[in-house]
């Protein structure tokens, strides 16, 4: 398996997707890498030399943070908008949605599976 900014990539794949499984590279920016590093997207991982390897790599660290640098990144973020309690940092805190969508019916993603409520059975007043 290659190896690109110390990520394993898989090597059936096209180098343009392969990138992709670097986390914080998506398509848009894995085109400008290429690009930047003359290396034709369609050709498959494992076909890619080890010079142009080198050179995607390269620029992946001199220009990009990418991996475990950005999950802290984003981790120490989230972290500060809980510390000086933020709208955003409660809404984190709580596991419900931070950028304003509704929550009455959907947001399941968020909220997990549904919790059932026993409701008022039988009561007589």
């Amino acid at each position: 398996m290659p190896r690109i900014a110390g990520i394993d990539v898989p090597e059936n794949k096209k180098i343009f997707f392969a990138l992709q499984y670097v986390h914080g590279i998506g398509p848009k920016v894995a085109g400008d890498i290429l690009a930047e590093a003359k290396v034709d997207g369609d050709a498959r991982a494992r076909d890619v030399d080890e010079q142009a390897l080198a050179r995607i790599t390269a620029i992946i660290d001199a220009t990009f943070i990418v991996e475990g640098e950005l999950r802290r990144q984003v981790g120490q973020n989230i972290q500060r908008l809980k510390d000086i309690k933020a709208y955003r940092g409660d809404r984190h805190r709580k596991g419900l949605p931070v950028r304003g969508q509704r929550t009455r019916s959907n947001s399941r993603t968020r909220k997990g599976r549904r919790k059932t409520v026993a409701g008022k059975k039988g009561v007589k007043g």
